[in-house]
């Protein structure tokens, strides 16, 4: 334990623990126990505010270097997942109009640039501009994304062609990866997308995908 910690007591009294002279202190950082060399024990005060559950989560997720669960957001903030998901609402509202944004897949979430920003990111960092994917990269992740979880032969099935080369590229470059395997013989792989692909396209959250052109026309049928 560090001997140089330094508090803000706001109110302290006296007490034995365990044979040790110590103070009891009410301070801005929670309750502790001090003893006459080092800090024994710190009772951090919950969290009740949800502006301050928006301005912690925003810390942690400034900080993370991947998606972070849900749930593990919640279990370091000890607040209930619900608390959670309204501050992730609250930071999605306000970066709309800045220049970051919430990304979400299935119950990860991370915090990244807003896509327009990106090719003033790449002039600044020095990087080199997205390199381009063929028609056949771009039909497969279509099937992928919209059809997700899905198998090399279904996506076959659709394009009429075979697939191995392409679904190779789209994996190196982290545009989908293996989601599980289906329960049938031989386990084929199911793929899906990543949040990499969310980034590449400028999308929150799979949602945003454009719908298709039956879901359209459909849509368009049932408003008139």
């Amino acid at each position: 334990m560090p001997t140089d910690v330094c508090f803000r007591p706001l109110l302290s009294a006296s007490l034995k623990v365990e044979g040790w002279d110590c103070i009891f202190a009410q301070t801005c950082e929670g309750l502790v126990i001090i003893s006459q060399h080092a800090l024994i024990c710190q009772f951090k005060e919950p969290i009740v505010d949800q502006h301050q559950v928006e301005s912690l989560l925003e810390s942690l997720l400034f900080v993370a270097d991947e998606p972070v669960a849900v749930s593990q957001l919640a279990k370091v903030l000890e607040v209930g997942a619900k608390s959670i998901e309204e501050a992730l609402e609250g930071l999605r509202a306000e970066y709309s109009q800045r220049g970051l944004r919430i990304q979400r897949k299935g119950e990860r979430v991370q915090m990244v640039t807003a896509p327009e920003a990106a090719p003033y990111i790449e002039r600044f960092l020095g990087l080199q501009l997205s390199g381009k994917l063929s028609t056949a990269a771009l039909e497969t992740l279509a099937i992928i994304a919209y059809q997700q979880p899905v198998t090399r032969a279904q996506i076959e099935a659709v394009r009429g062609v075979n697939c191995d080369g392409v679904l190779r590229t789209l994996t190196r470059k982290g545009l989908i990866e293996e989601i599980g395997r289906l329960e049938q013989a031989g386990r084929p792989i199911l793929y899906g997308t990543t949040f990499e692909f969310l980034q590449y396209f400028g999308l929150q959250d799979l949602a945003e995908l454009p719908p298709l052109e039956d879901e359209r026309e459909e849509g368009e049928n049932k408003a008139v």
